[in-house]
């Protein structure tokens, strides 16, 4: 496996709708494995195809490390090996309900965080590295990643959700760490 580069903003490739999988390779499990030791070693909780450059439909979440607020009893859905990776292909959110604020931030933003209000609970369907049909129902922290990663594959950063205003502020403070 391989540490791969992070796209950062203000790179178009982050703006891009991102193409269907059609067929699962080992090239695709490869990318999901490197996608996965990045996320890792960033360290992050998701990672969306167009952040390491692809443009493909495919993202990993793991939010079984998150800083999830002490007192949280949110139930994740697990793969099914017992681990709280999920690699995911060609991912689509089927229902979505409620609605929750919650700060964000994103590798590819990095020093960034906002608050965006998201659905509280979604119902994703996907396949994974095998070609196996997944469906997630998911809350919390799970749901709020799941939302996020699909919205790069899409195109929408976060910060696409913030006021005119934040949105200038965000740029601002930016431009400021590029320099």
């Amino acid at each position: 496996m391989a540490i791969l580069d992070i796209v950062f903003y203000p790179d178009p490739r982050l703006k891009e709708e991102c193409e269907t999988v059609s067929e699962i390779t080992d090239d695709i499990r490869k990318l999901l494995d490197n996608m996965a030791e990045t996320m890792y070693d960033a360290p992050g909780i998701g990672l969306a195809g167009p952040q390491v450059g692809s443009n493909l439909r495919v993202c990993i979440v793991d939010v079984g490390g998150s800083d999830a607020e002490e007192g949280d009893e949110e139930e994740e859905v697990k793969p099914k090996d017992g681990s709280t990776l999920y690699k995911l292909i060609n991912p689509r959110i089927v229902s979505k309900s409620g609605e929750i604020d919650s700060e964000e931030g994103c590798l590819s933003i990095p020093t960034i965080r906002e608050k965006v209000t998201r659905a509280e609970s979604v119902v994703v369907q996907a396949l994974n590295e095998r070609g196996e049909e997944l469906e997630i129902q998911a809350d919390g922290i799970l749901s709020i990643c799941l939302q996020h990663e699909i919205d790069h594959l899409d195109g929408v950063l976060f910060i696409d959700y913030l006021s005119r205003l934040k949105l200038q502020l965000v740029k601002s403070k930016l431009k400021k760490l590029i320099l």
